[in-house]
């Protein structure tokens, strides 16, 4: 388990940058953290560190977006959804078949699609912008 703490959006980018440059191609990356915690910031991190120059937003009403570049990322939100068999019904293991890295917001919301192996980031706020942001990897979450 790692730690990290930012103080405003672009070091929350800046982190999620750094966590996704060496990410191997269909890593799942379950995201949890409350309203404006800073999930889609870490993700438009995410995007730059694997070298993709598209506008990142988030899915909320799309459920998923998917970024497309040398290296591909899909990023789902689920915040709409009232669970994993919904997510199923939209293709989840298709997505996961494809070899592409999954960013998934809202997670608590779908825990039942993960297969253990997901990497978990968990963004805490303390305060306006200063956010304690979580990565644990594998089995062990």
């Amino acid at each position: 388990m790692q730690v990290y703490y930012t103080n405003n959006e672009q070091e929350t980018e800046a982190l999620g940058e750094r966590f996704s440059a060496g990410l191997p191609g269909g890593a799942v990356v379950a995201m949890y953290g409350d309203l404006g915690a800073g999930k889609t910031a870490f993700v438009r991190g995410m995007a730059r560190g694997m070298g993709l120059s598209c506008r990142v937003s988030s899915p909320t009403f799309t459920i998923v977006n998917e970024y497309l570049g040398d290296r591909e990322l899909i990023h789902f939100d689920m915040y709409r959804l009232s669970g994993a068999d919904e997510l199923f019904e939209i293709g989840w293991e298709d997505y996961l078949n494809r070899g592409a890295v999954c960013a998934v917001e809202w997670s608590e919301k779908v825990q039942d699609a993960f297969f253990g192996d997901e990497i978990r980031v968990t963004i805490e706020k303390l305060g306006d912008t200063r956010r304690k942001i979580t990565i644990e990897e594998g089995a062990a979450c």
